[in-house]
């Protein structure tokens, strides 16, 4: 693998002994373009091999170097969920087995103290969630003067959480001379600019398979449903016909995985939950399960959108659909990976068909319809179209007919005919300042 660049010769066993056959696109031309020093901007697919990309010169340039070992981490790799983070650290253990190199990984969610001492092994490598290492720095726990190598890991997805400005603090904390690698499936953000202008010089763009493409390896399918209660029984009917190895359910609220999990579990299947509310130790424990074959479910919120890679699984759906082209991307790019095929499927209510057409332009993908038997929906789509396929709306109410439903109302209609009384108190100007109304006394 990578035969074409001189890699150290403990690397290369490491990467025998993790089995790799052939190297993708993206690491042939991120690999080439990393060990030469430049700055880049990285976009492919999901499941395209993007974290070995920028493992592999961040780890070569580290076993390279000459001199003594500097005090603070040399290697950083910043990333949007704690999830990803312990994707990554696995990975990045597993390149260095055979290296003197050590590498620790600093999220939310673990005891701070403890995350000191990591940093008191002076490490030469940190996998990090951008809020956590903040607060390490602003408490000098450890220090970033002498980093070599900064990747932004899911840059896009760091800014939908928000954490613009603490990478920026973070930056400013960085070595002026260190090299800046941006990856992401997609990179379309509209603060990524801004962000790319402040971190990288001169970077250059590596674009692998157009940004909104599919995945090539994975089938795309809807289910139209009735409702709520319809789509529970399509759920529970798709799970107990089996046919996958793992699965992934997704929906846009943390409620509603925790519902569907419960829902999934009262049929006897093996299921659990997973959202950005449950402690670390929580949801390390649901993916290591996931991961050991202990579940064969698991509902998730879009924490487990992006970087969840864990093998065979053959089947996602999203219970709801997401709000973006780039979500559905993400979501169904947990199947599918390293050269798998796999099955995407949606759910789709008459109120999800506009969301449905928007997201087949958008990736310019048609979806293949699908039903099961005795389960098949009364709702076939909408009775009239738009050119675009969404749904036509009825026409607005004229004038004349509104006007005519306010004449035939009761309360409209009970003082007709009736003189208008008009009391003093409501023809009499008040300028606040008038004295108040005496009552008329009674006879």
């Amino acid at each position: 693998m990578l035969e074409q660049f001189e890699l150290d010769r403990r690397l290369r066993l490491a990467l025998d002994g993790l089995g790799f056959d052939a190297s993708t696109e993206v690491q042939d031309r991120v690999v080439a373009a990393a060990l030469a020093g430049k700055d880049l901007v990285v976009s492919a697919e999901t499941g395209s091999g993007k974290t070995l990309a920028y493992l592999l010169p961040m780890v070569q340039r580290l076993l390279s170097g000459e001199g003594a070992r500097p005090d603070g981490p040399q290697g950083l790799v910043l990333v949007p969920t704690r999830e990803l983070a312990r994707q990554v650290l696995k990975q990045c253990r597993a390149l260095l087995a055979k290296t003197p190199l050590q590498v620790y990984g600093i999220t939310g969610g673990a005891d701070f103290r403890y995350q000191q001492s990591l940093f008191r092994k002076n490490p030469e490598i940190i996998v990090a969630t951008p809020g956590r290492l903040l607060e390490h720095c602003e408490r000098n726990s450890t220090s970033l003067a002498n980093l070599q190598m900064l990747v932004l890991d899911e840059a896009d997805r760091m800014l939908d959480m928000g954490f613009r400005e603490d990478v920026l603090k973070i930056n400013d904390y960085c070595a002026t001379h260190r090299q800046v690698l941006m990856v992401s499936a997609t990179l379309n953000h509209r603060e990524l600019g801004a962000v790319s202008n402040a971190l990288l010089k001169s970077p250059e763009t590596i674009a692998v398979d157009a940004a909104r493409q599919p995945h090539s390896a994975i089938v795309h399918q809807v289910m139209l449903a009735d409702s709520q209660e319809h789509k529970d029984k399509l759920l529970i009917a798709l799970l107990e016909r089996g046919g996958f190895s793992r699965a992934l359910v997704f929906g846009n609220k943390r409620s509603t995985a925790v519902r569907l999990a419960g829902l999934v579990k009262y049929h006897k299947l093996r299921c659990a939950c997973l959202h950005g509310e449950m402690s670390t130790e929580d949801r390390r424990e649901v993916m290591t399960r996931f991961n050991d074959g202990k579940l064969a479910v698991v509902c998730a919120s879009d924490v487990a959108a992006r970087g969840l890679d864990v093998k065979d699984i053959d089947l996602v759906i999203n219970y709801d659909l997401p709000h973006s082209g780039d979500d559905y991307l993400h979501r169904t790019g947990r199947t599918g990976r390293a050269g798998a095929t796999g099955l995407a499927l949606s759910l789709v209510t008459a109120s999800d068909w506009n969301l449905m057409i928007s997201i087949e332009r958008y990736l310019r993908l048609t979806f293949e319809k699908r039903s099961l038997p005795g389960l098949k929906a009364r709702y076939n789509g909408p009775k009239k179209q738009k050119a675009s396929g969404k749904a036509a709306g009825s026409k607005k109410k004229t004038t004349k007919s509104v006007q005519a439903k306010s004449k035939s109302r009761q309360r409209n209609r009970k003082n007709v005919g009736k003189p208008a009384s008009a009391s003093p108190a409501a023809t009499a100007p008040n300028d606040g300042f008038a004295p108040l109304m005496k009552k008329k006394p009674t006879s």
